[in-house]
């Protein structure tokens, strides 16, 4: 039995007959619709209704379709639009889809037409919840994503220091400045170091600061950013990146809440939180004598892992509509959109390089793209061989089968009737599957 689709709709038409019709059709394939007669009331709607769509006329006295868009476009980034256009003219349609439309649909309606369309829309649709200000820049609609901002706004209202681990590019800095901002400590310095960006001894002198004529060069006192950071947080970035000489170093202020200046004989009281942050596995660093273990577990009393971009795709159509909006803001021009299909394309490819890698194609995007809607050749293009890596439902359950299938015959050696038995499946079904899935027992046998 085939499940019906889910998805919150919310319908916007002064014609009452187009808008009982249309929620008749949508609540009959399983969508939950709330139906308005104005943008206003769609607006006021929104306190009380997250859809995940919203299709408007574009023809509506007040405030038409394209008003709607915009002002959706500020309150719920990524939120997808379609536009009814009363009698499908080019001009209306262009207009619809370069103020940031989805797509459009011409009356009257074609009722497949309608279902395509809010299927497709739906795939990519989603709106942030917002968050509160100490969060500002963490855009997101993802469960495993709130479920970190829930434990970092834990933690947050203590001093125990944190540990942020993830891949590059998955906003480990973001979510440290979003730590202070909502911790005691948000009114003094947040101050970052890449421990990975700079030579040791350039390194050291940064973090401890050190003593004029400690060194060649040195025709000042420095203030290290221990320092500079007292009273607030300093973030470590890539902190598995640091020397083994610094990190006994790093050890002894953690112990002693001390800091000692390069070429200095007295040490200074410092009243700073350590987030510390990395990309690297820090226990696989420990057993190979990489990373030292009484530092590790000084720095890891709260251990945060962010997700990577792939496992929060729901959350790309969100920060595509963020980037365009901050690239056209800085370049004081109108917002470029993206059409469906390539808004598809990115939400389907793989993401190596997570959030740093997507802004940098929604860049580069924005760069060459002459049309205001950028379009999916321009997205292919710069996604080169990371385009389109996500399998649809039905090849993803035929890999996960077939590999099930050659595991079982590799314990059994090609034996059916035992491979059988394992899965639970009478003799005939499990020759099916085999033949299904191109599967020879004999090639699993000893020889």
């Amino acid at each position: 039995m085939t499940s019906k689709p889910t998805g919150k709709i919310l319908l916007v038409d002064d014609d009452p007959g187009l808008l009982r019709l249309l929620s008749i059709r949508l609540r009959a394939e399983g969508y939950e619709v709330e139906a308005v007669d104005s943008a206003q009331n769609a607006l006021a709607k929104l306190s009380r209704f997250t859809p995940d769509l919203v299709i408007s006329d574009l023809r509506m006295d007040k405030m038409d379709g394209i008003g709607l868009l915009k002002e959706l476009q500020t309150r719920s980034p990524g939120l997808r639009v379609v536009i009814i256009t009363a009698h499908g003219t080019i001009p209306d349609a262009v207009t619809a889809t370069q103020g940031g439309a989805f797509g459009f649909l011409t009356k009257p309606i074609d009722k497949d037409e309608l279902m395509s369309t809010v299927e497709k829309a739906l795939k990519v649709s989603g709106s942030a919840d917002l968050e509160e200000d100490w969060a500002t820049g963490i855009i997101t609609r993802n469960q495993g994503m709130k479920e970190v901002l829930n434990q970092a706004r834990m933690v947050a209202a203590t001093d125990a220091r944190v540990l942020i681990s993830g891949e590059s590019g998955t906003g480990k800095e973001l979510l440290a400045q979003a730590l202070h901002n909502a911790s005691p400590r948000k009114s003094k310095p947040f101050v970052a170091i890449n421990c990975s960006a700079m030579a040791e001894n350039l390194l050291e002198s940064e973090l401890f600061g050190h003593e004029k004529g400690a060194f060649t060069g040195a025709t000042r006192s420095h203030k290290g950013l221990f320092q500079s950071a007292e009273g607030g947080t300093l973030l470590l970035d890539e902190i598995g990146d640091m020397p083994m000489r610094l990190q006994v170093k790093l050890l002894r202020v953690l112990q002693e809440n001390q800091v000692r200046p390069v070429g200095g004989n007295d040490a200074l009281d410092v009243d700073v939180r350590v987030i510390s942050a990395t990309h690297r596995d820090l226990q696989d660093m420990l057993k190979k004598g990489g990373f030292r273990e009484d530092l590790y577990y000084r720095l890891n009393v709260v251990n945060i892992k962010l997700p990577s971009l792939d496992d929060r795709r729901e959350d790309i159509p969100l920060l595509v509509a963020h980037f365009l909006q901050v690239i056209a803001r800085e370049a004081g021009q109108e917002r470029k959109v993206y059409a469906p299909e390539a808004v598809e394309m990115l939400v389907t490819a793989e993401w190596p390089g997570n959030i740093r890698q997507l802004s940098n194609v929604v860049r580069q995007n924005v760069a060459l793209s002459r049309s205001p809607v950028i379009s999916a050749e321009l997205v292919q293009q710069s996604l080169g061989e990371h385009a389109g890596k996500l399998l649809s439902f039905t090849d993803a359950r035929d890999e996960f089968t077939r590999n099930y299938l050659s595991q079982i015959l590799q314990i059994t050696m090609g034996n059916v009737s035992q491979a059988a038995r394992l899965a639970k499946r009478n003799r005939t079904d499990f020759y099916k599957l085999l033949s299904r899935h191109d599967l020879n027992p004999d090639q699993f046998k000893s020889r």
